[in-house]
């Protein structure tokens, strides 16, 4: 697509924003309840940066957060589910109530939107040590790595003094690097910190030592010590990837993310939001969990049957030609994949 070229225009019941583990859950509920659905995603993102897969049951440790998505796309594309890869800088609601989401190459209309745009994670100025190869960004996805290791929590303020000491849960080697910054935690947080074995390195990070497999082996400080570390988290907080949700009109809370209900409705009729764009624990698991909800209650809104008895009374009873209430692109989708019992393309029997 050329410069001069206008974004493609297509319309669906359920667009989805972000390709990570709660985007891509929800979009595959969506799409095997028998929603069009379309998932746009700009690649990259937290849960494509691991270097091994945590806590996900039924997954083995050594798939990487790379294959596994690959694996998630594979799925859920092929339950019939589209998969732009573009990016959404600009989203409004049209006059009969639906949505728009501009892209650099498609415009999108959907009668539902999932938000499943994540957060970035604060990160240390260089040098510091590699992503996924002693820096850290998830305690409960990756503390267990570190059982009985030397480790290191970087960071100034209370989130990083609460996680040294939990972390004295796995190891009872922990340091707490300021990297040059003045403590910012506050005076509780302080006597907490104090009355644990932790030593508190305020020198600045000058340099890292890793081992031939890439691993952290030692960080080096200005005052020309080097301390052995085998990984470590770092706590600066996050900027949470909420601009579609402000255009929206979505309601956040004091942290910065999208308030939800239960099943990941916001505050804007129509609108959902799931996985590290919302509160809770950033877990691989939670966000699917979080999606299949979302996606589950997007079907309840969506679908056509039943069809209640205001509307019964109103329009006459349902015949045999309104059903069933799936697309029939959907329809034959579903007749040619390998979980369902019948096959061939959708013909006049069906009907």
């Amino acid at each position: 697509m050329s410069e001069d070229d206008d974004p493609e225009e297509r319309e669906y019941e359920v667009a989805v924003v972000g390709g990570g583990p709660a985007g891509l859950t929800a979009a595959m509920y969506t799409t095997r309840l028998g929603h069009e659905t379309v998932v746009i995603d700009r690649g990259g993102g937290r849960a494509a940066m691991m270097q091994e897969t945590h806590n996900v049951i039924g997954v083995p440790e050594a798939v990487s957060g790379k294959e596994f998505l690959t694996t998630a796309r594979e799925q859920v594309v092929g339950y019939g589910a589209d998969l732009v890869r573009d990016f959404v800088d600009h989203a409004t609601t049209t006059d009969d109530g639906r949505f728009c989401l501009h892209g650099n190459t498609v415009t999108v209309y959907a009668d539902r939107v999932v938000l499943a745009t994540g957060f970035s994670d604060g990160r240390p100025e260089p040098p510091a040590p590699r992503t996924g190869r002693g820096l850290h960004y998830c305690l409960h996805c990756d503390a267990y790595m570190f059982v009985d290791a030397p480790v290191y929590v970087m960071g100034h303020g209370d989130s990083a003094a609460h996680v040294a000491m939990i972390m004295l849960n796995f190891t009872p080697e922990v340091d707490l690097l300021l990297n040059g910054d003045e403590p910012t935690w506050d005076d509780v947080t302080d006597r907490q910190l104090r009355a644990h074995p932790i030593d508190v390195v305020e020198s600045e990070v000058t340099g890292v030592e890793n081992g031939a497999d890439g691993w952290l082996e030692g960080i080096e400080f200005a005052d020309g010590t080097t301390r052995e570390y085998r990984g470590g988290f770092a706590m600066y907080g996050a900027e949470y990837n909420t601009d579609l949700a402000e255009e929206f009109g979505c309601e956040r809370n004091d942290d910065g993310t999208v308030a939800v209900e239960d099943h990941g409705q916001t505050s804007v009729e129509g609108v959902y939001a799931v996985g590290d764009v919302v509160q809770g624990h950033n877990q691989v698991p939670v966000a699917m969990g979080q999606g299949a909800k979302a996606g589950i209650s997007v079907h309840y809104d969506l679908r056509e049957f039943p069809v209640s008895v205001a509307d019964l009374e109103t329009h006459g009873p349902i015949t045999a030609a309104d059903v069933p209430g799936m697309s029939d692109r959907l329809r034959e989708h579903a007749r040619g994949h390998d979980g369902t019992v019948v096959d061939g393309p959708v013909g006049p029997a069906d009907d």
